[in-house]
C-alpha cells in the first residue's frame, strides 16, 4: 500500500516510515502476539481506558471500609479520573491499586505514610526502604497513574513526567491488571511479586463497583453533648477501638449516623476525630 502511493518501498522495512508516527515493529509483534491469543485474553482486563467506576462510587467504598478515613483522602478522589483520563489509564484502577498497597488507606502494615502522597508503593523495593514522596496528593497520583502507563503500554506520556522510576519500566510488558503480579506476567515483569497481586486489585476494583451510592446525600446536624467524658471510638459501635479522646460538654455537628453495638445510634463527629453515641446527645 505504501509502494502503491508512493512513500515506499515494495520490499523494503516498514520502519522507516512507522517511526514517524511513534510505531515500531516490536510493537507490532507484540499487537500480533496479542490478537493471537485473544481467546487467552478475552476475560483479562485492560489499565488503558476509561474507569468504569466513578469518584462517588470510590468515596462510598472507602468510607465504608475504612470510616476513619482521612479527610485529604476523600477530597483527593476526584484526581483519580482526571489524571487517568489525561493519560488514557482507568483511574478506578489506579484507585483500587492505592487501597490494595495502603490498607484502605489506614497505612496500617504499609511501607508508606499519609504525608509522603505515595498511595502506591513507589519506590519500596525491599523490606523496611521508605519508598518516593511527593509534595501534593495530586503529583503522587499522577506517578501512580504514569507507573501505571509506563507497565501497560508504548504511548508517550501527556503530561510531563512526574515519575522518577519510570524510566525503569519495560514499556508495555503489563497490558492487563492480571499481568501486574510478577507471577501471573507471561514476561516475568510485573509491579509487584506477590502472588495474585492483580487479582487482588481487581477484587477491590468489584467491591467499588458494587458501592452503593445514596441518591439522597446526608444533611449534617447539630448535637449538644450532655457528658464531659463521652468517648470517641473509631467506628460505630462499642466493639471499635477509642481513640483515647472525649467530647467534652459543647455542641458538635454530625455528618454521618450509623448503627452499632452498644447505643440505639452512632454519629460520626464533623472533625472526624470519630464517633460518638448518640444516646447521651440532645439534637439542636
Amino acid at each position: 500500500e505504501g509502494h502503491d502511493r508512493g512513500i515506499a518501498s515494495n520490499h523494503g522495512d516498514v520502519e522507516h516510515l512507522w517511526r514517524h508516527f511513534g510505531l515500531s515493529m516490536s510493537q507490532f509483534r507484540k499487537d500480533i502476539k496479542t490478537a493471537m491469543k485473544a481467546e487467552e485474553s478475552v476475560s483479562l482486563t485492560r489499565i488503558m481506558g476509561e474507569a468504569l467506576a466513578d469518584a462517588e462510587q470510590m468515596r462510598a467504598y472507602i468510607l465504608k471500609k475504612n470510616p476513619n478515613v482521612a479527610q485529604s483522602v476523600i477530597d483527593m478522589i476526584p484526581l483519580y479520573i482526571s489524571e487517568g483520563e489525561a493519560e488514557g489509564v482507568r483511574g478506578d484502577i489506579a484507585f483500587a491499586q492505592s487501597c490494595l498497597e495502603t490498607g484502605n488507606f489506614a497505612f496500617e502494615g504499609s511501607a508508606v505514610t499519609l504525608d509522603q502522597n505515595n498511595f502506591c508503593g513507589m519506590g519500596v523495593t525491599s523490606r523496611g526502604k521508605k519508598g518516593c514522596s511527593f509534595d501534593t496528593p495530586q503529583l503522587g497520583i499522577r506517578a501512580q497513574i504514569q507507573h501505571l502507563k509506563a507497565y501497560a503500554s508504548e504511548d508517550s506520556l501527556v503530561n510531563e513526567c512526574v515519575d522518577s522510576r519510570f524510566r525503569y519500566v519495560v514499556r508495555g510488558c503489563a497490558s492487563y491488571v492480571e499481568w501486574l503480579g510478577q507471577k501471573e506476567n507471561p514476561n516475568g515483569k510485573g509491579w509487584a511479586t506477590g502472588k495474585n497481586y492483580g487479582g487482588k486489585i481487581l477484587s477491590i476494583l468489584d467491591s467499588i463497583k458494587e458501592s452503593d451510592v445514596e441518591e439522597e446525600m446526608f444533611e449534617p446536624y447539630k448535637v449538644r453533648v450532655k457528658v464531659p467524658n463521652l468517648n470517641i471510638r473509631k467506628g460505630p459501635g462499642t466493639d471499635c477501638a477509642k481513640t483515647g479522646r472525649f467530647t467534652g460538654i459543647g455542641i458538635f455537628t454530625i455528618i454521618e449516623e450509623a448503627e452499632g453495638r452498644g447505643a440505639t445510634r452512632w454519629g460520626r463527629l464533623k472533625s472526624r476525630a470519630g464517633w460518638i453515641s448518640l444516646d447521651y446527645v440532645t439534637r439542636i
